[in-house]
């Protein structure tokens, strides 16, 4: 990771785990967890710390590892955001709301295991609206939603420079089907 301001806040890791402790989705920002085993300790131990908690209601806070977490569970998910001891909780606590909400947004309340894999390239896509490279770019759910979601309300195409893989294939497919590819810019 570059040299940061230290006035910006800056995000470690963001992770979504399933009720046994499995990773659907983690992003890490910092050189601590270079290899994958490293993470998969740093997973599993994070939830082993976090698996007996109901963060069900409101999102928990916890000192782990040196670390600040905040973590909040939605059905067989659980989200969570981690930072240094020197970051604001509450700034921590609105991006995983964030990222709580904006997933909650796009899965249209069918947040859950099966629907977070099947739809792994917006839940991608959210924890990059949110956060690139360890900073804090939107917190606002409803703009990072309409943003994934590339909703058009007039029906218009969305550029292609702004779609999502999926889309950017699907309509790919269907121009090479009918035989009349362009590029838009």
């Amino acid at each position: 990771m570059a040299t940061v301001d230290p006035t910006c806040m800056v995000v470690k890791a963001l992770a979504l785990l399933d009720s046994d402790g499995k990773r659907i989705v983690v992003k890490y920002y910092t050189p601590e967890w270079s290899t994958v085993t490293q993470q998969a300790e740093f997973e599993k131990s994070l939830f082993s710390k976090t698996c007996k908690t109901n963060a069900r209601g409101e999102a928990e806070i916890i000192l782990f590892d040196d670390l600040v977490v905040v973590y909040k569970s939605l059905g067989d998910l659980t989200f969570y955001v981690t930072g240094s001891q020197s970051e604001n909780e509450l700034v921590l606590c609105g991006v995983l709301q964030a990222f709580y909400e904006s997933v909650t947004l796009l899965l249209r309340s069918a947040v859950e295991k099966k629907t977070a894999l099947e739809n792994l390239d917006q839940v991608l896509l959210v924890m990059d609206e949110i956060v690139d490279n360890g900073l804090i770019l939107e917190m606002d759910p409803q703009t990072v939603a309409a943003r994934v979601g590339m909703r058009s309300g007039d029906g218009a195409e969305v550029p292609f420079a702004e779609q999502t893989f999926s889309q950017a294939f699907a309509r790919a497919k269907e121009h090479l089907a009918l035989g009349n590819w362009t590029m838009q810019k």
